[in-house]
């Protein structure tokens, strides 16, 4: 393969065969010296294929630096994700707005109140719904100067003002379940009701799975509580139904309102554990377990006798994953040595973490001072991890014990 220098083979090529631009000094000695030309042009070596998908891979083998696509800025996925992910909010909003017909014409044949507080849950979700896409196409901008990590954290507000507000609605529903028991109604046209609020409860059922799966996909926060809600709401409207039936068999009204104080109280359960999880995210929680021991893993391979780590930090921020830590090697090693290191621990540990963002601060392992700045909170790292060395008088010398 002939040599290409490092960098963005697309813009490369776009130099190139633009005409728009001159030919750096070093592009012209590599393209007199190897008589490499456009590879739009007919006459180069290596003509690409029509299709656009075959022409983004021949592009990609063109250049042959193993870590190309290093320092790029943080950002949130691709555009094709952000993409996606808009088409299931607006699935989202789109089913808020049939269940709320639905539920609302089941309530006023029957007057149940049971129906009326599954309507109430659907009003709240198409007000969810609509705050998720306006999360997602917040999280979607790119990183800049004011925002330098995106703006993943927008999905962790949007999830947490869905648990309020179905904490808000669980409130309604208890509010009118104990006015209706010490009024009780008789419900009417029972049967044509429950028909019209079952088939809502089978729409929030097939599109809350879809957004589950989709927020466990793409690794979306808003997605997934607004699956969760949705699959609450499901189980709301079963509630509902069957406490309905009963009525309808046994005449005894009060069975309907206690039916709703009911699914109140769970959905309360619910409301809580999403602002709890929101919470999580907004305050940096860690990343989940299976992570880290994938992190730890991959350190306590590359640790031998020169080469050590501490001060391992990972967060989470909504499709984003950001982990820190120290390696530290000896201080007779080059610079480049070190950091070529640092690159293919870099490369190993995005490929087991998605979107993940990795900081490697190399430091020499026998300078005391690398280990003034080991942080609080930091993850156990196992054999990996290493404290100042007693004494240290060089690179291969000292004490090293374990995080």
């Amino acid at each position: 393969m002939l040599p290409v220098h490092r960098g963005d083979a697309t813009d490369r090529r776009l130099r190139l065969s633009s005409g728009k631009r001159s030919l750096r000094p070093d592009e012209q000695q590599v393209a007199q010296a190897t008589n490499i030309c456009s590879p739009d042009s007919p006459n180069s070596p290596w003509p690409l294929p029509e299709h656009r998908a075959l022409r983004r891979i021949s592009l990609r083998a063109l250049d042959s630096s193993p870590r190309a696509h290093k320092n790029r800025p943080v950002t949130s996925p691709n555009a094709f994700t952000h993409a996606r992910l808009l088409r299931f909010a607006w699935l989202s909003v789109g089913t808020a707005l049939a269940t709320i017909a639905l539920k609302t014409g089941a309530y006023l044949l029957t007057e149940s109140v049971g129906l009326l507080s599954d309507a109430a849950e659907s009003v709240v979700n198409l007000v969810a719904a609509l705050v998720a896409l306006l999360a997602l196409k917040q999280a979607a901008k790119p990183a800049d100067s004011r925002y330098p990590y995106g703006r993943s954290k927008a999905e962790y507000f949007s999830s947490a003002v869905e648990g309020a507000m179905v904490l808000a609605a669980a409130a309604f529903i208890i509010v009118a379940a104990v006015q209706r028991l010490f009024a009780p109604h008789p419900l009417e046209r029972v049967g044509i009701g429950m028909a019209v609020s079952m088939t809502a409860a089978i729409v929030n059922a097939i599109v809350g799975v879809v957004l589950l799966r989709a927020g466990r996909r793409y690794v979306s926060p808003t997605l997934r509580a607004d699956g969760m809600h949705l699959l609450t709401d499901v189980v709301t409207s079963a509630g509902v139904l069957l406490g309905v039936a009963l009525v309808a068999a046994t005449g005894w009204d009060a069975l309907d309102p206690i039916v709703a104080l009911l699914v109140g109280l769970n959905i309360i359960i619910t409301g809580a554990r999403m602002v709890r999880s929101s919470l999580s995210g907004l305050m940096d929680v860690t990343l989940p377990e299976e992570q880290n021991r994938a992190i730890i893993g991959i350190l306590q391979a590359h640790t031998n006798s020169e080469i050590r780590f501490h001060g391992l930090q990972t967060r989470a921020a909504g499709h984003d994953a950001f982990a820190n830590v120290d390696l530290l090697v000896p201080g007779i090693w080059s610079v480049r040595r070190g950091h070529e290191l640092a690159e293919d621990l870099a490369d190993e540990l995005q490929a087991a973490v998605p979107n993940l963002h990795v900081l490697i601060h190399v430091e020499p392992i026998e300078d005391p001072r690398s280990y003034d700045d080991i942080p609080d909170g930091y993850v156990p790292l196992g054999d990996a991890g290493t404290y100042q060395p007693r004494d240290p008088v060089g690179p291969h010398e000292g004490h090293m014990q374990a995080d």
